[in-house]
């Protein structure tokens, strides 16, 4: 597929998601919006839909028509111009869900990230045995490349973790989910002991919500929430059996942030934490 041909990615259909709030917010329609850009209605619309890329000065000027006065807004959507970002996620395009590529797009872009887990580890802290593990077991069962590059994928999106500027993550993780007995004790074993290494790193902490906290909101769902340059910008991936689900809207956004600090609060704490999941590797 030529690149031009190539839908928006989530990062294209945001910048022009917001292009429209702050649009709406000052009362105006699409076709006026272009009569004093300059503009035509089809031009607002498809920068609106992501699908015309727009430069950082045509960012500004539309938001100055709109009456947006947020500067630290307006430079934030203004770093999200131009065209696609080539990743490493590319390489799967027409391999995997969409759905999955644009969750390493935004994990690449994000200042800081916040998980919640109930069942399953988080992704980003898994290791390539337990991946393989869970992701032999989805329904309707996949065929072994379609195993392997989901494995590769899993691996690589890990990558924001390394490096020189690592992205920092905080992991809170249900007791129940240390103790599924994915692929077997000795896979388990050494999940739970690259957990424990992992969480020992400065910018990663993992908190655990032991069993006798009893209920907690959003129990039956897994929860990542994406810090953008500013909070306005702040992006939600939810786990959902038909695939990911974003969310961006503010609501949205302060619900999901009161969520996690509840959840949060009913956790053990860094060290605790790691005393638990050390007992409960032992005791495989």
């Amino acid at each position: 597929m030529p690149p031009s041909k190539l839908p928006p990615t989530i990062r294209q259909r945001r910048l022009g998601a917001e292009l429209r709030r702050l649009r709406e917010r000052a009362e105006l329609s699409a076709t006026e919006a272009g009569r004093l850009h300059g503009t035509t209605q089809s031009r607002i619309s498809n920068i609106e839909s992501g699908g015309y890329p727009v430069s950082a000065e045509r960012v500004r000027t539309l938001a100055r028509l709109y009456g947006c006065t947020d500067q630290t807004l307006i430079d934030a959507l203004a770093t999200m111009t131009g065209g696609r970002t080539r990743g490493w996620w590319d390489e799967y395009r027409d391999i995997l869900p969409a759905g999955m590529l644009d969750m390493a797009e935004l994990e690449h872009h994000a200042l800081s990230m916040r998980i919640a887990c109930i069942i399953h580890l988080p992704g980003l802290l898994q290791t390539r045995e337990h991946v393989h593990a869970i992701t032999s077991a989805v329904e309707p069962p996949l065929t072994p490349p379609e195993i392997e590059h989901r494995v590769s994928y899993r691996i690589k999106r890990q990558g924001v973790l390394y490096g020189e500027q690592p992205t920092p993550l905080t992991a809170i993780i249900h007791e129940a989910a240390l103790r599924m007995d994915f692929g077997g004790r000795g896979v388990a074993r050494a999940q739970l002991e690259h957990l424990i290494a992992m969480s020992e790193q400065d910018h990663i902490t993992v908190l655990v919500i032991p069993f006798g906290s009893g209920a907690f909101p959003n129990s039956g769902q897994g929860i990542i929430y994406l810090d953008g340059k500013v909070q306005h910008l702040d992006t939600i991936q939810l786990d959902t059996d038909h695939g990911s689900e974003f969310l961006d809207t503010q609501p949205q956004l302060v619900r999901y942030r009161t969520t996690l600090d509840r959840m949060e609060s009913l956790t053990l704490g860094s060290e605790a934490s790691r005393d638990m999941i050390h007992r409960i590797a032992r005791n495989l």
